[in-house]
């Protein structure tokens, strides 16, 4: 049965936002082509003015092309003929307005042949800036939302590179385990990819224990009846290195762009940051920030920070409570409005500028909590391997956890995101989690 195209209008934005992002890339567009043609033309006065007039026949073509043609009622349209369809007749008809503004010399160029050419770039450059932008947020959504479901299953590794090895992993996936990898005593092998299959050197308990640690766990380790498993199918082997999860350039890349976010939103949101301390101090008189000791990296505590958005003695009791929802009676009013908008999540920038945390990884939790679910199952120690995220992949599907069972698939899809945690992966995550942001959505 052919597969129903996936709806992504509820997970990508409002329409004000779409439109917001359409105008601006639209001008973006036009600016670079009128800065293209005064390159590639002689020197006239007046020229500021001119790009001012070109920028606002160009902001009128744009709402009116966005207007006429539908084309940002949601972003479903990314990629389907339809949706394309109305973003080129958006940009043919921000053309025929920039034409016209040509035509009756509102916008003067020095000759004809610099009207067809600014059309044209116009035209080439928006479309780029357009296209560019829905290819990326379709890519962004290409973390497959069978996901959760694959990260729920038992892991297996298959001993074996050879064809009865490759039917026992097919079989197994059959009964419903995830076969995260082959074995192999071949050190030449390591990581190769057969159909589909990452290869890993494991010749002892030695090996097999560092794998464990490396792939977050694994439920159980099958070996084909032949005693032939140990050769290759070289018919179907890949013969490119595969690196699996995070390779050292990798963590090097992740560790530089933290240190720079981080760095540069802290200085962007210092406004935003004392506006936030100010209003919660004075609705109580209670401190503004809220910190508390989480575990991260190599199971080692530190001070997690936020701003409070509830009362001081949210906790009298003595014991932890879990956050409920935006319905918790803990909350004040304004910590309940930085909650909405995530706002209470900014001097986290700190901890990631420290080192504590990182912009994506798992979310780090409290000892008490840890130990109720390491009850559940051990496996939670193998996320000691990585730094703590400010969000996280498993939060985009799985929200706040208020439940020991919410709690236990969060861990799921945390080791999940353990075996396969990349720089691209990384990448999507963050772009998913602005989209969902902005989109109003609450996790």
């Amino acid at each position: 049965m052919k597969k129903e195209p996936q709806d992504y209008s509820g997970r990508f934005g409002f329409v004000w936002f779409s439109v917001f992002q359409d105008v601006m890339l639209s001008l973006l567009g036009s600016l670079l082509a009128i800065l293209i043609i005064r390159w590639v033309s002689e020197p006239s006065p007046g020229y500021i003015f001119l790009v001012l007039k070109w920028l606002a026949a160009a902001l009128a073509g744009t709402a009116a092309g966005i207007a006429i043609s539908g084309c940002s009622k949601d972003v479903k349209r990314y990629s389907t003929v339809r949706s394309m369809a109305r973003v080129v007749a958006a940009l043919l008809i921000k053309e025929v307005f920039m034409l016209v503004a040509l035509l009756f010399n509102f916008v003067v160029l020095q000759m004809t042949l610099l009207d067809v050419l600014a059309i044209l770039l116009d035209l080439l450059l928006t479309g780029v800036a357009l296209s560019y932008i829905r290819v990326s947020a379709r890519l962004m959504s290409g973390i497959n939302d069978d996901i959760p479901e694959r990260a729920a299953r038992k892991t297996a590794l298959v001993a074996g590179i050879s064809e009865p090895s490759l039917r026992l992993a097919a079989d197994i996936r059959k009964e419903g385990y995830d076969v995260v990898g082959l074995l192999s005593r071949d050190k030449s092998m390591e990581g190769r990819v057969i159909r589909d299959y990452v290869v890993y050197c494991c010749g002892n308990d030695e090996d097999l224990n560092r794998l464990q640690w490396r792939l977050g766990g694994v439920d159980g380790v099958f070996f084909p009846r032949s005693e032939e498993f140990l050769q290759p199918d070289k018919e179907n082997m890949d013969t490119t290195q595969h690196i699996d999860g995070m390779s050292l350039p990798g963590h090097f890349v992740k560790r530089s762009f933290d240190i720079v976010l981080s760095g540069l939103l802290l200085v962007i949101f210092a406004p935003v940051i004392a506006v936030c301390a100010i209003l919660v101090k004075r609705e109580d008189g209670g401190p503004a920030i809220f910190k508390q000791e989480r575990i991260g990296k190599g199971g080692k505590p530190f001070n997690i920070y936020k701003f409070r958005s509830m009362r001081v003695d949210a906790e009298m009791q003595g014991c932890p409570m879990l956050y409920s929802g935006e319905d918790d009676p803990r909350l004040t009013r304004i910590g309940k409005f930085l909650r909405n908008h995530h706002l209470d999540e900014l001097p986290q920038l700190w901890n990631v500028f420290r080192g504590d945390m990182s912009f994506i990884g798992y979310r780090p939790e409290r000892q008490y909590y840890i130990d109720q679910i390491s009850a559940f199952d051990a496996r939670y120690r193998y996320l000691y391997q990585i730094r703590p995220g400010v969000t996280s992949y498993a939060t985009l599907y799985n929200g706040y956890t208020d439940t020991m069972e919410k709690m236990l698939t969060r861990l799921g899809m945390d080791l999940y995101y353990l075996r396969n945690h990349s720089v691209w992966f990384d990448v999507k995550v963050l772009g998913l989690t602005f989209l969902s942001i902005v989109s109003g959505k609450k996790f």
